[in-house]
């Protein structure tokens, strides 16, 4: 048989340095049409060679290590899944918790083999988190030590965890929304003197692939898959497609059209988008997770504009209010991702089970809700503001443009809030606030000013959302501008080193309605003093004694407990009376797929099996569904 084979020149045309590959020796010549090329979001990886993912290093994690070699106890599925979102993977069955939730038992699935040939078992399980319990600083060590008192293999495929105190949603922790904790080989770890000192060069994989080989200066690795792969958790839904994949850095965003059009890069994890404008109209093969406009996967994420609601310009709810009703959404919409946005006007994401199980259901009681400004009563809520924007977009695009009602409202939202500078301007008056001239002035008689922090170059989609909603306040009279935070963002927002900030502090399961994998850390009982570290997510700051006890209730009650969605539809309407934060949208993301060599990719209209994000761990479904082209 004759295999088609092309050299993998991850450069000539596309700018991945491909002498540079050459010179090593390292990639020579691999089979084009068994090799999936994908980009890696982080870029070029500073310590190449470090493998450890329990320990926090400056060694990669969405260069194929997360994706292809980990693996832990179960998997939730953003979208639908492959069969179902929830995935038992190392487990063979759901957790089974005791009535009062201070245990949890695990059953493991038999017949799982390292990728040296040594079987999974219990012991590693223990292994991995006596290895927490015993060590500060790993990368899961503050919450095992917080929740686990005791754990123990009774058997081979047993774990029993007992707990502090009762915690529902223990099980999160080994739960794969984008990440988890991932299971430790005890035959490699235990012969080392400080797990938090071992590079695991080369790492023992517990998944379907294993390292073949990576760039000494970290711009791309190479993962093979193993020739025992039924031996794995995966394994179960059949033989991976890619019998190599490669995570290499493509270099910005037009770097990475220029690599797809060229048929280098299969996968572009994320581009701009007037990139993915480009690679619809000049690519027949390239499409992103909607066939058309607006192309992106909504990410299970809502970013909005954070108000730090530990100042004191943010403690009164009718100066969030009156913010809020100064923004345009479809202005914000067309400016930051050029009408591709699904917007949001509560807080949640309109993405996975979301829009039926909440935005749905909120829909009428958002109809009806009301501000009292003091002066006159509004009912702020749009439901139109979604097919306004495609009415906008429509007009240039035509019937590039969705006209179902249903699809509309999936591909770019519903309703927001109308903006409203009347409203606004009563509540902030009964604020004490007051304009004199063009200027509004605070309570303390300082002018009234407001820095947004976005993120710059890095993340250009939210700060041109930024610059807009800045520019809006600024056309009301309140001194607002954009404060450049490049390379500093993360850590600014841990230390509530901001006024108001783009960026998202909800995240959610996507694929399960629950909302405690961000909701329980809103808890005042985890927000930090002014100047201190904020653990994650309530970079917000917010607390209210409504708001603890929802999310009391919800850990009480089961995980799939059906009176978890109607607590969480509880926090909505909270959070949309407080306005702690100023939902947008989900976070947009163009990734794009070319068909040339690979089918079988995710796709919203006939297989929204999992999101084609590829830094996401739940990548591992899409490589069992690629075939290869004929």
């Amino acid at each position: 048989m004759h295999v088609r084979r092309r050299q993998l020149l991850l450069g000539a045309a596309a700018g991945f340095a491909g002498t540079a590959v050459h010179a090593q020796g390292t990639i020579n010549e691999l089979p084009r049409n068994e090799t999936l090329i994908a980009e890696n979001p982080e870029g070029t990886v500073k310590n190449a060679g470090w493998f450890n993912i329990w320990a926090i290093n400056a060694g990669g994690q969405s260069n194929g290590l997360h994706q292809l070699a980990m693996d832990t106890l179960w998997f939730i599925d953003p979208e639908k899944g492959i069969d179902g979102v929830w995935e038992n993977a190392l487990a063979s069955e759901k957790p089974i918790y005791d009535a009062g939730f201070t245990q949890m038992t695990v059953k493991l699935r038999r017949g799982i083999h390292w990728s040296d040939g040594v079987e999974f078992t219990a012991d590693d399980v223990v292994y991995t988190i006596r290895s927490h319990l015993n060590t500060a600083g790993l990368r899961w060590s503050a919450p095992v030590q917080v929740n686990v008192a005791e754990v123990s293999a009774p058997d081979r495929d047993t774990v029993v965890f007992t707990l502090k105190k009762p915690n529902s949603r223990f099980h999160s922790l080994f739960t794969v929304r984008w990440n988890a904790m991932w299971m430790m080989p005890k035959h490699v770890f235990e012969k080392q003197a400080e797990p938090g000192k071992f590079d695991f060069n080369p790492p023992v994989s517990l998944s379907a692939y294993t390292l073949l080989n990576f760039d000494p200066n970290g711009q791309w690795f190479i993962w093979q898959r193993r020739a025992d792969w039924q031996r794995t958790s995966i394994g179960r839904w059949g033989r991976p497609g890619p019998r190599y994949i490669a995570y290499v850095d493509p270099g910005p965003p037009d770097k990475r059209v220029i690599a797809q059009l060229n048929h280098q890069l299969d996968i572009i994890h994320d581009t701009t988008p007037e990139g993915m404008f480009t690679l619809a109209r000049q690519a027949k093969h390239s499409r992103g997770w909607f066939k058309g406009f607006p192309y992106a996967h909504p990410d299970p994420t809502l970013p909005a504009v954070i108000l730090n609601n530990q100042l004191e310009m943010f403690k009164n709810r009718d100066v969030r209010w009156a913010l809020a009703l100064l923004i345009d959404i479809k202005a914000v919409s067309m400016a930051s991702y050029r009408g591709a946005a699904t917007i949001s006007a509560i807080g949640v994401p309109p993405t996975g089970v979301y829009p039926a199980t909440y935005h749905a259901k909120l829909e009428g009681w958002l109809r009806d809700f009301e501000i009292d400004t003091g002066k006159s009563k509004v009912r702020p809520y749009d439901p139109d503001a979604g097919a306004a924007i495609v009415a906008m977009l429509r007009q240039s695009m035509g019937d590039q443009i969705p006209s179902d009602p249903a699809l509309v409202a999936a591909s770019f939202g519903r309703g927001w809030w109308k903006p409203n500078p009347q409203a606004a301007t009563e509540l902030l008056e009964r604020a004490g606030y007051g304009k004199r001239g063009s200027q509004w002035y605070m309570p303390d008689g300082k002018p009234f000013s407001i820095r947004i922090t976005v993120e710059g170059e890095a993340r250009p989609v939210m700060t041109r959302a930024g610059s807009m909603i800045a520019q809006q306040w600024r056309q009301f009279g309140i001194d607002a501008s954009t404060d450049v935070a490049q390379g500093t963002l993360t850590d600014r927002r841990g230390a509530g080193d901001f006024q108001a900030m783009i960026a998202w502090s909800v995240e959610t399961w996507g694929g399960h309605p629950d909302l405690s994998f961000f909701l329980d850390s809103w808890h005042s009982q985890y927000v930090a003093p002014p100047g201190h570290p904020q653990p994650p997510r309530n970079w917000q700051r917010w607390t209210n004694p409504e708001l603890d006890q929802i999310i009391e209730q919800i850990r009480g009650i089961g995980f799939d407990d059906p009176q978890g969605i109607a607590l969480g539809l509880e926090y909505l309407k909270l959070a949309a009376r407080e306005m702690p934060t100023i939902p947008l949208m989900s976070y947009n993301v163009f990734t794009v797929m070319d068909e040339t060599y690979w089918t079988g990719y995710p796709n919203a209209e006939t297989a929204p099996y999992t999101d084609p994000v590829p830094n996401w761990a739940n990548t591992r479904f899409m490589m069992v569904k690629l075939k290869p082209t004929q």
